[in-house]
């Protein structure tokens, strides 16, 4: 595990991080040197955190070999918690960025999960040096859609004021959402938990969706097959992103379908480079 200072306060935000495969897993380039492929970063979505999400996807053999980072978010799973820190996508963004550049993680690609995905697009649009890929796991591109029990996600969590919420709404998200979900949200800071749910539900300015179709990196948009096509797919198209299905899951399909994901995923990694 490493860590990083990403605020003045001395918050840390921690990862788990897969070592790559050495030369063995780059490519030749010029006069015969390695060439080693880009760092990769793997971000949860709400309530959630990267190690118990994409551990089994990120050692995939389909997706194996480049330095890995699994990273929680600030305020999740194994990164600290502050109650000062407003949350807002932007402010996870920033934070993200001080991490990555603090473990040398530059030109990235970043594999991001539900509201991890829209930290990932303001990661990509605010820090763009970072950022080299987009793979977007059905992740929010619209206020308040995650995707969840009734009760539970962005919109049950932010129908509770803050007050509210610490108070003891949380125990209702609790038995909303299950025992599954529930084993990550228990990891999270209550204040962290609702402002990053208020402010999915709030939408930022520009949109996500909109900061998505004007990126100039290679995107992909996987969704489950079930579910049918995201709203807005012929404008996601027609701004180059590639918009991908994958069977036999919900929401989080890299846990549902782990061979769907890893090929799906692969096949976007592999992709051209331009947009």
């Amino acid at each position: 595990m490493r860590d990083a200072v990403v605020t003045p306060d001395g918050d840390r935000m921690r990862w788990v991080e897969i070592p790559g495969g050495g030369g063995d897993s780059g490519t030749a380039g010029q006069g015969g040197r390695t060439v080693q492929p880009p760092p990769r970063v793997y971000v949860h979505g709400l309530g959630a955190g990267s190690p118990a999400y994409f551990a089994a996807a990120a050692t995939h053999p389909l997706l194996a070999g480049p330095r890995s980072l699994l990273v929680d978010l600030l305020g999740f799973g194994l990164s600290d918690r502050p109650t000062t820190f407003d949350y807002r996508l932007e402010s996870h963004a920033d934070a993200l960025a001080t991490a990555l550049r603090a473990a040398g993680a530059t030109g990235a690609e970043v594999v991001a999960h539900s509201m991890g995905g829209t930290v990932a697009v303001h990661l990509a649009a605010r820090h763009p040096e970072l950022v080299s890929r987009l793979v977007l796991v059905d992740a929010n591109l619209d206020p308040g859609t995650t995707p969840a029990p009734p009760g539970a996600g962005s919109s049950g969590i932010a129908s509770f004021t803050e007050e509210e919420f610490l108070a003891g709404g949380w125990r209702e998200v609790r038995d909303a959402v299950g025992p599954a979900w529930w084993a990550t949200m228990r990891l999270a800071g209550l204040e962290a938990l609702h402002r990053s749910a208020v402010h999915l539900v709030r939408g930022t300015t520009p949109s996500m969706r909109d900061l998505l179709l004007t990126l100039p990196v290679p995107r992909t948009y996987l969704h489950p097959t079930p579910d049918g096509p995201p709203a807005g797919t012929p404008g996601l198209r027609a701004a180059g992103v590639t918009v991908t299905a994958v069977p036999d899951c919900g929401h989080n399909i890299m846990l549902d379908n782990l061979p769907g994901f890893a090929a799906a995923t692969a096949e976007a990694l592999a992709a051209p480079g331009a947009p």
